[in-house]
């Protein structure tokens, strides 16, 4: 997966991190290509190896009575496993997830930690509800958040899918202290691309690398140290 560069990407990033009275609140968005690096081919063939019923390699399951991999039963967010274009959904979900988390390794995260969301317009409605609660409008009305995204990967051709870690693995809770947290992946098949829209909100007790990021934010202009360059910590 490769991280986009997009020039209003600080500024949209910098406005999703803030304070509450009750929480610390961080978020990010990352647009990705689907194009395979190196690291992604490696993921792609262990996944193929596991889902893919044809493979001599399957893990996953031995064939049944009649030569089939129970496989072809499983049924996913993406579709039957069973088909060529449901993993490769799951593929992509799973590489932007190890691209913008570069200390974790995603590839045993399975087809039903993901969610397919009825629509885009339900999200784009959950998300700005979320930061209008915790009082900030300056995020919904004045940054073209939506305007920014819907550019980069054309909102009204796109899937939503939503993550959903199981709690010992959460890599948004590494330090504790979460309160609630989403992961929202925005995907054009035809365009190839996904953005990937994170926020949680963090007890103040909790001191984060996100705080460290956004000290550094604010303290060197300078140097135009951006929350674009988490992903290369």
């Amino acid at each position: 997966m490769k991280y986009l560069e997009y020039p209003g990407m600080d500024n949209i990033n910098s406005a999703l991190n803030f304070e509450t009275p009750e929480c610390r609140v961080h978020g990010r968005v990352e647009p990705y290509s689907c194009k395979a690096a190196g690291a992604d081919k490696k993921l792609y063939k262990q996944l193929e190896n596991k889902y893919d019923p044809t493979s001599p390699n399957n893990t996953l399951s031995p064939p049944d009575d009649d030569g089939f991999n129970n496989i072809r039963n499983i049924i996913s967010p993406f579709g039957p496993m069973n088909q060529p274009a449901s993993r490769k959904t799951l593929f992509y979900l799973i590489g932007t997830l190890n691209a913008s988390f570069p200390d974790y390794d995603f590839s045993d995260v399975k087809p039903e930690q993901f969610r397919k969301e009825p629509s885009v317009s339900i999200v784009v409605n959950s998300i700005n509800s979320t930061l209008l609660n915790h009082g900030n409008e300056r995020a919904v009305k004045d940054i073209g958040l939506w305007e920014a995204i819907d550019q980069l990967i054309e909102l009204a051709d796109s899937d939503v899918y939503s993550y959903n870690p199981e709690s010992d693995s959460d890599p948004n809770d590494e330090e504790g202290g979460t309160l609630w947290s989403f992961n929202y992946f925005f995907y054009n098949r035809k365009l190839k691309r996904i953005i990937y829209f994170t926020m949680r909100g963090v007890s103040h007790n909790v001191l984060t690398d996100d705080d460290d990021m956004e000290d550094n934010y604010n303290s060197d202009d300078d140097n135009n140290i951006g929350f674009a360059q988490r992903k290369k910590r």
